[in-house]
């Protein structure tokens, strides 16, 4: 017998017949001999429609009263579930957030869990019932409610699989495992039987969008197996696992995409201490999360200093940095929104040489100019034009032999 956490996403869960489809997987696990804890999402497009609503009261809701309003999602699928489940002579009880004591900072719409007080959940499994957790939603030590941002749920999900011991947690969603690359771009992008925590928290936030970071990082802390798979299948999907697992060691293993992105330039910046304090400051103090950093250095003690950041904060973070540069003397400061990151990642990198190279110059052979370049030991990433992003991937997919037969 295993405990077993199952978390079901927003399509999962979209309306009363699939509900029923999650309640009939959920009771074959439990007649297996498992325990089984489920973590549920809002269904999908609720969570828009409440923070839509709440927008038409206010242009900026109170957070914490906006907290209150979008947990309500999760609180409706949750019961939902375990009315199901009861109809079905299954024992059953859901727990929101704050009574399955997922505790958490005082950080409304982007809360960090801190604590998960296992207590009520270890007995109501103790007495064999199916417990149906809201996922998504917790409560700081003050009792109010928070969410965890978006995708909280899987994150919700691992934690309590990890606070719980539990054997895996299976994350169900509307694709069947993670592939070497977005199949909507790549027909030649074939699915991964395992992949370990650090490539899959590479892809994460290189622009795959099937786990959330946050959830890969407390797997990979605890590690907690888990298990991506299809709701609408009972293919087998993808084990996110420790890389000493015995997992299929490819150099590369995934091509990833992301366009949500832009560059700013400073030409001219003094090359002296304590400048690129006075540039990068004020970029955090405005909550922008600053991903690549280049700089060249000129000569007669100036550099050009070239960063990337989210598209959604290119304007802000533009003004910030043209009012910076007459501060500190830069003589130009310019920008450009379309761009994209290519980015080849796998463990095995570590410990093959002329990985960059061929990606160099697979990209140099279909005249895709790489803007700038970043790497760590198991990832390279290439600002291109936005242009050549579904080409890139492609040739690149192909250079790697991560083609399907």
């Amino acid at each position: 017998m295993s405990l077993i956490v199952q978390k079901f996403g927003g399509t999962s869960v979209a309306d009363l017949e699939r509900i029923r489809n999650v309640a009939k997987r959920v009771i074959k696990t439990y007649d297996q001999g498992n325990d089984v804890v489920v973590i549920l999402s809002a269904m999908a497009g609720i969570t828009d429609n409440l923070l839509g609503m709440a927008q038409g009261v206010s242009e900026t809701p109170d957070k914490r009263e906006l907290d209150v309003l979008l947990a309500t999602g999760e609180q409706t699928t949750s019961a939902l579930l375990a009315m199901i489940l009861k109809s079905m002579d299954y024992p059953a009880q859901s727990l929101l957030g704050h009574q399955a004591e997922v505790v958490t900072d005082h950080c409304f719409g982007n809360a960090r869990i801190v604590d998960i007080r296992t207590d009520r959940i270890n007995e109501l499994i103790g007495n064999r019932n199916i417990v149906v957790i809201a996922g998504f939603q917790g409560c700081d030590p003050q009792g109010n409610i928070t969410t965890l941002g978006r995708g909280g749920s899987d994150t919700s999900a691992v934690a309590i699989a990890a606070a719980l011991k539990a054997d895996v947690c299976e994350i169900y969603t509307d694709v069947d495992g993670i592939y070497t690359a977005d199949p909507n771009i790549c027909d030649k992008a074939r699915k991964l039987n395992a992949i370990s925590y650090d490539e899959m928290l590479n892809m994460a936030s290189l622009g795959a969008k099937v786990l959330q970071i946050r959830s890969v990082g407390f797997a990979k802390k605890y590690n907690i197996p888990v298990h991506v798979r299809s709701s609408f299948s009972e293919e087998e999907g993808t084990m996110v696992v420790n890389e000493d697992s015995g997992m299929e060691r490819l150099v590369v293993s995934g091509v990833t995409h992301d366009k949500n992105q832009a560059r700013i330039t400073l030409k001219k910046v003094p090359d002296q201490p304590g400048v690129a304090a006075k540039i990068f400051t004020p970029i955090a103090d405005s909550g922008t999360v600053v991903d690549m950093i280049i700089q060249n250095t000129r000569a007669g003690g100036q550099t050009d200093l070239t960063f990337t950041v989210p598209r959604a904060s290119f304007q802000t973070a533009l003004a910030i940095e043209k009012r910076i540069a007459k501060e500190i003397g830069a003589e130009d400061v310019f920008g450009d929104e379309s761009i994209a990151k290519v980015s080849v990642i796998g463990v095995g990198m570590k410990d093959h040489s002329g990985v960059a190279s061929k990606m160099f110059a697979t990209l140099a052979a279909e005249n895709i100019n790489i803007i700038l370049i970043s790497t760590s030991e198991i990832r390279i990433s290439c600002i291109i034009e936005e242009k050549y992003t579904e080409l890139a991937v492609r040739v690149l997919h192909t250079a790697f032999g991560l083609d399907t037969e």
